[in-house]
C-alpha cells in the first residue's frame, strides 16, 4: 500500500502518518523505518527533529537519515517505511551540496518509486502547496512548483490520499 498524507504545518499530518504506520505493522511483521528528511542547519530545524522525535518515541521506529538520493535507502520487502517529508526532500535534492538542482523533481519522483517497490507499505508526508496566494520570488515559485509536481505523480502512484485539515483526515482518494 502507498500513502499520501498532506497538510498545512501543523495540521497533524506527521500524528496521522505515524498512526497510519502502526497500524500497518500490525498487520504483519516488517520494520517500521523513519525516513528523516530534514537537515538541520539552524535552531529551529533542531527542535522541530526533537520534536518529532518525541512524537514518534515507543513506537519502535528505525530512524534512517536521507537528504538526498532516495533511491539509494536499502529496504527489505517487509519493511513498512515513512517518508517524512517530500517538501525537505525537494529542497535539499534543489539546494543542497548533493542534490540534483533542476533534475530534484525527477530524482525525487524516481526515488519514490524505487521505494513503493522496495517495501511493503510506503507512507509519505508532504505540505499542502496548492492554496497559497502569495507572490514569492523566482527559487520559491520554483520550489513549489516541484513540490505540486512531486506530489501530483505521487498521489497517481498511491493506492490512498488523505489531506489533514486541523486534525482531522480527509480522504482524497480510495479508502481508509
Amino acid at each position: 500500500m502507498v500513502l499520501l498524507v498532506i497538510g498545512g504545518s501543523g495540521s497533524g499530518k506527521s500524528e496521522y502518518a505515524e498512526q497510519r504506520i502502526v497500524a500497518l505493522s500490525k498487520e504483519g511483521k516488517g520494520r517500521r523505518i523513519y525516513l528523516a528528511t530534514m537537515q538541520p542547519f539552524d535552531a529551529e530545524s533542531y527542535e522541530r527533529i526533537e520534536r518529532h522525535r518525541q512524537m514518534r518515541r515507543g513506537r519502535n521506529f528505525l530512524t534512517v537519515e536521507c537528504y538526498t538520493h532516495l533511491e539509494e535507502v536499502k529496504t527489505e520487502a517487509e519493511d513498512i517505511v515513512l517518508l517524512e517529508c517530500i517538501s525537505n526532500l525537494a529542497a535539499n535534492e534543489m539546494y543542497g551540496e548533493t542534490g540534483r538542482k533542476e533534475k530534484a523533481a525527477d530524482a525525487v519522483i524516481k526515488g519514490i518509486r524505487y521505494l513503493a517497490s522496495h517495501c511493503q507499505h510506503l507512507v509519505m508526508v508532504g505540505n499542502n502547496v496548492f492554496s497559497d496566494g502569495l507572490c514569492y520570488d523566482a527559487s520559491t515559485r520554483e520550489y513549489i512548483k516541484n513540490i505540486a509536481r512531486i506530489q501530483q505523480e505521487t498521489a497517481r502512484l498511491c493506492d490512498e490520499v488523505v489531506e489533514v485539515v486541523c486534525g482531522i483526515a480527509v480522504v482524497q482518494k480510495g479508502a481508509v
